[in-house]
């Protein structure tokens, strides 16, 4: 091949990378900001959660500014095994009296974890209860295993 072909090639390449990763950006940040959804900063969070997919971001980032409606919604994973008590706690394993939060790395790796805090973000979105988010929750994540609320 051509050394000229090549280079363009080459540069075509890594154009449609870096493109489609800013679309990929853009797309999922506008899901989110146009929804008005209370969201705590990526920037003070552990390493692995400002380095783990879109969707597990926004969970760490949804649970942690949102723990009023969080830990009232289950988990059905099976972490209740581990201690956890609610969804809240799947990502956010204590805070301190000053406001110091210590995460729990179990949602970096748990899709039913992530999946949950998704569908009650959405469910806010449209407006409805964490009564009637709870009831969608235990209604369809029920099959996965036991409640980790008490």
């Amino acid at each position: 091949m051509p050394r000229n072909i090549r280079r363009i090639y080459l540069l075509f390449l890594v154009f449609m990378i870096v493109f489609s990763s800013l679309l990929t950006a853009c797309s999922a940040k506008s899901s989110v900001e146009d929804h008005d959804l209370a969201m705590a900063s990526l920037d003070d969070m552990p390493l692995d959660v400002q380095t783990a997919p879109v969707a597990v971001q926004q969970a760490y980032q949804f649970n942690v500014a949102n723990p009023d409606v969080m830990t009232q919604l289950p988990c059905y994973c099976g972490c209740g095994a581990m201690g956890h008590t609610s969804n809240y706690s799947c990502y956010v394993s204590g805070v301190e009296p000053d406001g110091k939060i210590t995460y729990d790395t179990h949602a970096l790796g748990c899709s039913i974890c992530v999946d949950i805090t998704q569908d009650a973000m959405r469910l806010l979105q449209q407006d409805k209860t964490v009564s009637e988010i709870k009831a969608y929750v235990d209604q369809t994540y029920a099959q996965y295993g036991p409640s980790n609320i008490p």
